[in-house]
Order: C-alpha cells, then sequence, then structure tokens
C-alpha cells in the first residue's frame, strides 16, 4: 500500500501542477502564487506575509520584486511606519487570480462528471484530513 499512496500522491502533483501551468504564461512560481492568493484577502506588511508563509524575508522579498515587475501586486509605505511596505494586488493581478480561478472551476467539473457524489465525499472528507495535517506540522515546525 505504501508505494501505491506513494505513486498516487507524485502523480496528482505532477498533473495538478500540469493543469497549473495551462493558466501560468509568466511563469508565477509556487510561492509568488500563494503571495498573490493571500493578498486576494487581505494587504499584507512583509513580515505578516513571511510569516504566514513560513519563509525567510529574503525569499519573500526576491519573490514581491518579480510580482512587482509582472505588475501583480504594489507597494505603498505603511502609515504606521514609513519603513516598512503595504503589499496590494494590482487589477492585474486580480486578472491573474480570476484566469486560475476559471482552470479551477475546470478542475472541479472534471472532478465531478469522474467521481460519483458519495466519492466526491469521500475525496473532500481525506483531502480536508491531510491539507490539515501538512499545515500543522508546518505550523507546529515554525514554533520550534
Amino acid at each position: 500500500m505504501d508505494k501505491k499512496l506513494k505513486k498516487i500522491l507524485s502523480q496528482l502533483q505532477c498533473e495538478l501542477v500540469a493543469e497549473r501551468n495551462l493558466v501560468n504564461p509568466e511563469e508565477v512560481t509556487w510561492l509568488q502564487y500563494d503571495i498573490l492568493s493571500l493578498l486576494q484577502i487581505r494587504s499584507y506588511l512583509p513580515k505578516e506575509l513571511s510569516k504566514h508563509l513560513s519563509i525567510s524575508r529574503s525569499k519573500l522579498s526576491k519573490s514581491l520584486v518579480g510580482l512587482h515587475n509582472l505588475g501583480y501586486i504594489s507597494q505603498s509605505p505603511a502609515q504606521l511606519d514609513r519603513r516598512e511596505m503595504i503589499t496590494d494586488l494590482t487589477d492585474k493581478g486580480r486578472t491573474f487570480l480570476v484566469k486560475t480561478d476559471e482552470k479551477h472551476n475546470e478542475l472541479l467539473v472534471d472532478a465531478e462528471a469522474s467521481l460519483t457524489n458519495n466519492e466526491q465525499q469521500l475525496f473532500i472528507q481525506l483531502a480536508e484530513k491531510f491539507v490539515s495535517e501538512l499545515r500543522e506540522r508546518r505550523l507546529n515546525n515554525e514554533t520550534k
């Protein structure tokens, strides 16, 4: 069972990456996509982003420069501390996320077509459990 599980997890990851690449002509990295997704919710200071994503400020800075060069984000001085920069999505960044979300909707249609209602519910439960475990492990490693 271990070999089958490892193999299917790898295949699933590869397929999802391939699907993502179809809507990613600028080759936005996974990290950059995660940043854009967070900025869709609200504006962030870099220190908040680096903490939320469990990455160093220097790694975050490189990703932010790339997103800024693509025109997906803007940065402006924070009101409380003008040395800190508030990072926001631009209209171009929002458009990128909308196009990506359209691809997610296509995946949803494919999943609904290939899985019965019961299989969909089981998949949701198992995926939620696994995502929760991965997230919890990552957050626990942050605090060590």
